[in-house]
């Protein structure tokens, strides 16, 4: 399966070069990476918390700084050349847990709305985590496994964009729903895309062998 990413390139090197003043003052103050990991799980909790008592405009703001806080402590790691193994296995569970306490702000939200919703925000969790696990098993054996249009930034900047539009109060919640659809098909989509990629790779190292 050909590459195809849903964020076009300009828009995140845009948004590299909007937080790229914030990166610099960090890295010049030699900032630990695990304070932005953190702090990306905090921002994560309050997400939850707005997300529930039905706050959305807000919800998505704090998903924005999540978001920001991923990005930046990678950044941080390497630039205060303190990546270890360790960081990067507190990262990735960290992570976890921080799109866990969103999607669960957004189960509350739905509760009493739909009962359809809350079975794709099932679903969309499950996809959510496999796709992380279909990256690690295949690193596991040997493969390099980055593809997929619903990757975590995808997820993060869908999740983010769909809360600020859907507390419009004309959309009755449209774009937060539509946003939930969307997680819910093409993160499952991308784990089979991955394991489709992952057994064309293992049938090109065997021929190669």
């Amino acid at each position: 399966m050909p590459e195809i990413k849903l964020l076009n390139k300009r828009l995140e090197d845009g948004f590299l070069t909007v937080i790229e003043p914030l990166a610099q003052i960090l890295i010049r103050f030699k900032v630990h990476p695990h304070i932005l990991t953190f702090s990306g799980l905090i921002f994560s909790f309050l997400a939850f918390i707005f997300l529930r008592n039905e706050f959305l405009f807000f919800g998505g703001l704090m998903i924005i700084l999540a978001g920001i806080c991923d990005v930046l402590d990678g950044r941080l790691a390497r630039e205060t050349q303190t990546m270890s193994k360790f960081g990067a296995l507190i990262d990735s569970v960290v992570d976890r847990y921080a799109e866990v306490f969103i999607y669960l702000g957004l189960a509350v939200f739905y509760w009493r709305r739909s009962a359809l919703m809350l079975v794709l925000l099932i679903l969309a969790i499950a996809g959510s985590f496999l796709v992380s696990y279909t990256r690690a098993r295949a690193e596991g054996l040997g493969f390099e496994c980055k593809i997929g249009l619903m990757q975590r930034q995808e997820r993060m900047t869908f999740l983010a964009v769909g809360a600020i539009l859907g507390s419009l109060p004309f959309t009755k919640h449209f774009f937060m729903t539509l946003v939930i659809w969307l997680i819910a098909i093409m993160s499952n989509f991308t784990v089979i895309q991955r394991i489709w990629y992952i057994r064309n790779k293992m049938k090109e190292a065997e021929i190669g062998s």
